[in-house]
């Protein structure tokens, strides 16, 4: 099986509620996260996915959505 990069995001609101979301590496290279500043952030719908899906097919999901973002960004 071909190992698959993921990256976990922890957001936290002021509320104290918390998420992590499970996605595709936004940045590779640590170094480039210096220099490297967040301007937006989207949020997909939120999909109910079945208990035994494998990751590979989650990852053609989270894949799919990025790229549906990138055809509606202005």
């Amino acid at each position: 099986m071909k190992p698959i990069p993921l990256q976990l995001i922890t957001v936290k609101l002021d509320n104290g509620d918390h998420g992590v979301f499970v996605g595709s590496p936004l940045i590779a290279n640590q170094n480039v996260m210096q220099s490297s500043q967040v301007s937006e952030i989207w949020f997909s719908d939120i999909r109910d996915l079945p208990d035994q899906m494998q990751l590979n097919e989650l990852m053609t999901i989270v894949q799919n959505q990025i790229c549906q973002c990138k055809e509606n960004m202005h």
